[in-house]
């Protein structure tokens, strides 16, 4: 097997009897496998000859010849010309423009360092590759995943090759490990890591990016400093601990650095990029997890200020979420056999000015058109169930979306429009069939915007855990 290959789109929990191994242990990362890892693009030096194939939402091509252009259009580097690598754009600081989504599945026919082979598989400088691995957007696996139905012949055979029982065999790394034990992914963090004829690599060539990292005065935003954990008042358009492909540009990162700790903080839980407020950083791995167990007892108490398009009412409000983990999140009045409970109290509800033109350009507030901006609604609410988007997804509900919150701002303002297109709401329709509730649903979904740039009108204001013996509060939130 020659040439280098590029799978695309791998995911897989099958077995392979074959390996016949007697005792399941889990995969971690042993000294002895730290620099042995295994990818998946092929490159042969005796020919220099690269083969690719994509599929997926890209051109589905595939060439095995020697030329040197890929399926995405771009030029091969060739390590016998004289032509340096095509100029470079550091990851960091955060360039200005944003590439578009693209992620690389390789498969490693010839073992070598991680960076080199990288570089020259996908065509990429290797300071852009070393950039990759520090911001944890490169991963590995000693075995390649199926491919999916949508796969091309020369990709099943390409897998069925690099799976096959007898190469399998052959290879030390996954001996007394299941199929299943060495598929699972891990991180490369070192750009010098050797990788392993017949390993797995994902590399996400564009990590998502958080420039407003680079804005924040982070000590600034640093509320108490304890023995086992660090409060930060988090700002809105940033992420708590990171993204399967930026670690690099976190909260956690950031405050670690400021506070000039030789010890990473740990996230204990999370709020949403565009929300600012209370988070709580463990110091060590052991309060992580103690803290983890508080929020299972429901021993922390949550308070959040909002600010509502629309005036809230006073008291409880309950819904049921849709147990899909994909955005928007869907929401019910009415009970639905395994959907989650969704439970705030708003305990004040005031009415404040409108975000002013200045803020609201500063911060990037898309507020979609909505009709009346005049004033708006502070709301203070004690968060009694935490699901993801909760707050967000309810007072959209209720007719009364928070104020920037580009997602769910047109769906509040379609079934205002035309009531009943809410399948969940309080106008929501009898169907016929399943085939007409889940066009119904799907067409709901569609109604919603993306995610927010940086800000909407949400902050964790006050946290607190052991019956109020720990309790803090955010700084002034950013619309007063």
């Amino acid at each position: 097997m020659s040439g280098a290959v590029s799978l695309s789109s791998l995911f897989t929990n099958s077995l392979i009897s074959s390996l016949r191994t007697t005792k399941t242990r889990n995969l971690g990362m042993p000294m002895a496998l730290l620099h042995t890892l295994a990818v998946t693009h092929v490159f042969r030096k005796q020919d220099k000859m690269f083969g690719f194939c994509s599929y997926g939402s890209r051109t589905k091509t595939f060439s095995t010849s020697s030329s040197t252009t890929t399926a995405f259009g771009a030029t091969l580097w060739d390590p016998s010309s004289d032509c340096p690598y095509p100029d470079y754009n550091r990851l960091l600081p955060c360039p200005s423009q944003h590439g578009a989504p693209r992620v690389e599945h390789l498969v490693v026919r010839e073992g070598g360092p991680v960076l080199e082979y990288i570089s020259k598989a996908v065509d990429l400088p290797p300071q852009f590759v070393a950039d990759l691995i520090h911001f944890g957007a490169v991963y590995y696996a000693l075995v390649c995943p199926k491919p999916p139905p949508t796969a091309t012949s020369e990709q099943i055979k390409i897998f069925k090759e690099v799976t096959d029982p007898e190469f399998l065999r052959k290879r030390k790394s996954i001996k007394g490990k299941t199929f299943r034990e060495a598929q699972k992914t891990f991180r490369i963090t070192r750009p010098d890591e050797f990788v392993e004829e017949g390993t797995y690599l994902r590399v996400h060539i564009h990590p998502k990016r958080f420039p407003r990292c680079y804005e924040i005065d982070w000590k600034s935003r640093i509320i108490a400093v304890a023995e086992s954990y660090v409060i930060l008042d988090k700002p809105a358009g940033t992420s708590v601990g990171g993204t399967t492909d930026n670690i690099e540009e976190s909260c956690a990162t950031f405050a670690t650095r400021a506070l000039g700790l030789t010890d990473p903080l740990w996230t204990t839980h999370q709020i949403d990029n565009c929300t600012e407020g209370c988070v709580v950083l463990a110091r060590t791995k052991q309060y992580c997890s103690v803290f983890h167990g508080k929020i299972r007892e429901k021993k922390v108490k949550k308070l959040y200020l909002a600010l509502a398009a629309a005036p809230v009412p006073i008291g409880v409000v309950t819904h049921y979420m849709r147990p899909v983990n994909v955005a928007p999140r869907l929401v019910s009045k009415d009970i639905t056999q395994g959907w989650h409970t969704c439970q705030l109290e708003v305990l004040e509800c005031k009415e404040v000015p409108w975000p002013n033109a200045s803020t609201e350009q500063k911060l990037r507030i898309d507020n979609c058109g909505w009709p009346k901006k005049d004033v708006a609604y502070e709301c203070k609410i004690n968060l009694l169930t935490g699901k993801t988007h909760q707050v967000r997804a309810q007072l959209a509900a209720i007719g009364a979306p928070i104020v920037g919150d580009s997602m769910y701002i047109p769906a509040a303002i379609a079934e205002a429009i035309n009531p009943g297109l809410n399948p969940f709401g309080d106008n929501g329709k009898h169907y016929e069939s399943e085939e007409e509730r889940v066009k119904a649903v799907e067409e709901w979904m569609a109604q919603h915007g993306k995610e927010p740039s940086i800000a909407i009108g949400l902050q964790a204001c006050q946290i607190s855990w052991d019956d109020g013996e720990h309790l803090y509060e955010a700084r002034t939130p950013w619309w007063r």
